[in-house]
C-alpha cells in the first residue's frame, strides 16, 4: 500500500515563519537577562532576533527570507557575526538550553521526531559558531552556502566552515 501522504519541511512541521521569529523574541529576551551570555549580546542590533529566525526557517528547508535579504554573502555574514567573539563552551551550552526552553514557551513541536532534528541542528551549529568565534578572519568563500537540514539527518564532524556548506554543483 502506498503512502501519498507529503511529508513536510522540518520548517513547515514547525508551524512557519511566524513561529520562528516568535521563537527568537522570547530567546533574546532572556539571553539579555542571561549573565553568562548577555555580555555578547548586549549589542546586538534590534533586528538581529528576526534574522536568527530567517536564518533557522533556511537551514529546516523553509523560504529563504535571509538569504534574499544578504543574497549570495549570506552565509559568509552569519559566519562573520561569530568571528572574534571567542565563544566559551559553557556560553554555547546555556544558548542551546535558552533556546530549547523557548521553543517549549512558545510551541515549537516537542515530539521525538522533530525535537531530535531541531536538537541535532542547534548543536551542530552552535558548535561551528564556537569554532568559527576563535578565528581572527572569516574562512568563508564564494563555494559555499548555508546548508538545509532535514529529517533525520547527519551532519558531522563538524569544521570551521568546512565541505558540509560546500555548493552542490549539478552533474553534467
Amino acid at each position: 500500500m502506498k503512502n501519498d501522504k507529503k511529508i513536510p519541511t522540518p520548517y513547515a512541521y514547525a508551524g512557519g515563519v511566524e513561529k520562528f521569529e516568535r521563537l527568537t523574541e522570547v530567546f533574546y529576551e532572556k539571553v539579555l537577562k542571561d549573565e553568562l551570555l548577555e555580555p555578547l549580546f548586549r549589542n546586538m542590533a534590534a533586528e538581529h532576533a528576526k534574522h536568527v529566525a530567517h536564518f533557522m526557517v533556511k537551514v529546516l528547508m523553509g523560504p529563504p527570507f535571509y538569504s534574499e535579504e544578504f543574497g549570495e554573502d549570506s552565509l559568509k555574514r552569519m559566519v562573520c557575526k561569530h568571528i572574534g567573539k571567542y565563544i566559551r563552551e559553557e556560553q554555547r551550552k546555556r544558548w542551546v538550553d535558552l533556546l530549547l526552553q523557548s521553543a517549549d514557551e512558545t510551541g515549537i513541536p516537542d515530539d521525538p521526531e522533530f525535537r531530535s532534528t531541531f536538537v541535532a541542528h542547534l548543536e551542530w551549529g552552535s558548535r561551528v559558531a564556537l569554532i568559527n568565534s576563535q578565528l581572527a578572519s572569516n574562512p568563508t568563500t564564494g563555494e559555499e552556502q548555508i546548508p538545509q537540514w532535514g529529517w533525520g539527518e547527519v551532519k558531522g564532524p563538524y569544521e570551521i566552515v568546512g565541505s558540509l556548506f560546500q555548493k552542490k554543483h549539478k552533474e553534467e
